[in-house]
């Protein structure tokens, strides 16, 4: 820009003009995540959360992998093949309507699907990614477990040679899509290290029940994975990696979508205080003109923008091959926390009505509580981040 150019207006809803940086692609796919879950997610989403369910999952599912939204950033098989900053622009949409919609999403494309087209065989990839790209097949992935969360190493289910079999037993807990899914990714030890499984639910010795009394990611499946017996064919194994490494390299992938998706919580509940600073009256005008109100918005705004700028950032290194594990904690860690305290801080200005569900505020806030420990808490990321600051291991 040369020094005479007037600047462009400023933007309220994109003060940094980060929109700049995306192109038609990028804004279309945008619009399109948007726009589905305007009509198909908003209307709904309080109702469901407060019931405590995630009816019509299936024709959700089928209905995302008709707008290319399942294994998004994958390609072959039936995946639409996009870039990291789209599929994390799509993360951002859906999160803004609710994140149990963005974990069905995530858990699909980042976990299930991701570690079957990494990892798995051609026939494996044959088999499911077509269907779980088109939401006919859901999917879930099993690591944590009821006794090991951030310590997958120690997990205790554990799977066995039986002549050309391998029998699968163990528990695996706070599990996304498991009583929905027609495949689970499982992880257990065997003797040769840890291996990931791809087991059809219909397997009989497998089951997964649902898991009730949640007070977070009420719009959203979760259960618990029981494998007693399970008996599957030789090649259910995913044939190319054994060790954390498969697992973990999946996590980090899905953590990427939580560092974009965590935005649009914090960019709902942040645009619903807007709105209710402006209206609401106290004192004779309108609280958004109080400084106090003010200070509480700027402040929202900048930690909110940074983190979109952040996520960005991210997705442009991933893009280029250039994304390091210890930055998907830095992105996650900040985003998530900053996330939270924007929610926090929202509720305060909607006073009383922050705390109903006419108002998205108080459910998004109780839904990144789950969104800060899960894929990874907070002492975590800060252990990886303190680790590769100071060449120091202090998880042992």
């Amino acid at each position: 820009m040369s020094a005479s150019a007037k600047p462009p207006p400023f933007d309220a809803a994109d003060p940094l003009g980060i929109d700049d940086l995306l192109d038609a692609e990028d804004l279309a796919i945008r619009a399109t995540v948007r726009g589905w879950a305007a009509d198909r997610v908003l209307p709904y989403v309080a109702d469901w959360y407060e019931k405590g369910e995630l009816p019509g999952i299936r024709e959700l599912a089928r209905e995302l992998g008709s707008i290319g939204a399942l294994g998004m950033s994958l390609t072959g098989y039936g995946c639409a093949g996009a870039s990291a900053v789209q599929y994390g622009l799509a993360c951002l949409e859906l999160e803004a309507a609710d994140s149990g919609i963005r974990s069905l999403v995530s858990v699909q494309g980042s976990l299930a699907m991701y570690a079957i087209h990494r990892f798995g065989s051609e026939e494996q990839k044959r088999e499911w990614l077509p269907r779980m790209a088109a939401g006919e097949v859901i999917g879930c992935f099993g690591l944590t477990e009821p006794d090991h969360g951030s310590d997958p190493a120690a997990m205790r289910t554990y799977a066995k040679r039986d002549g050309g079999d391998w029998v699968l037993n163990g528990r695996k807990m706070w599990i996304t899509n498991g009583s929905v899914a027609g495949v689970a990714v499982v992880w257990a030890r065997t003797e040769e290290g840890i291996r990931g499984f791809a087991v059809p639910t219909g397997t009989p010795g497998f089951s997964a029940p649902e898991i009730k009394h949640k007070w977070s990611l009420r719009a959203s499946v979760t259960s618990e994975l029981v494998l007693d017996d399970v008996r599957l064919p030789a090649d259910a194994v995913l044939p190319e990696v054994t060790g954390l490494r498969g697992p973990l390299s999946c996590l980090s992938h899905a953590r990427y979508g939580i560092v974009w998706g965590a935005m649009g919580a914090a960019r709902s509940s942040f645009e619903a205080a807007v709105e209710y600073a402006k209206t609401r009256e106290q004192f004779g005008r309108p609280i958004g003109g109080f400084q106090l109100t003010q200070a509480k918005l700027a402040d929202m705004a900048v930690e909110l923008h940074k983190g979109i700028l952040l996520a960005h950032h991210l997705g442009r290194r991933m893009d280029a091959g250039r994304l390091r594990p210890e930055q998907v904690s830095f992105g996650k860690l900040n985003n998530v926390r900053e996330a939270i305290e924007i929610c926090r801080t929202a509720r305060t200005i909607l006073g009383a009505n922050g705390i109903s569900l006419e108002y998205p505020v108080m459910r998004h806030a109780t839904n990144l509580e789950s969104v800060l420990t899960y894929e990874g808490t907070v002492e975590m990321h800060q252990l990886v981040l303190g680790k590769a600051l100071t060449g120091l291991d202090a998880f042992r």
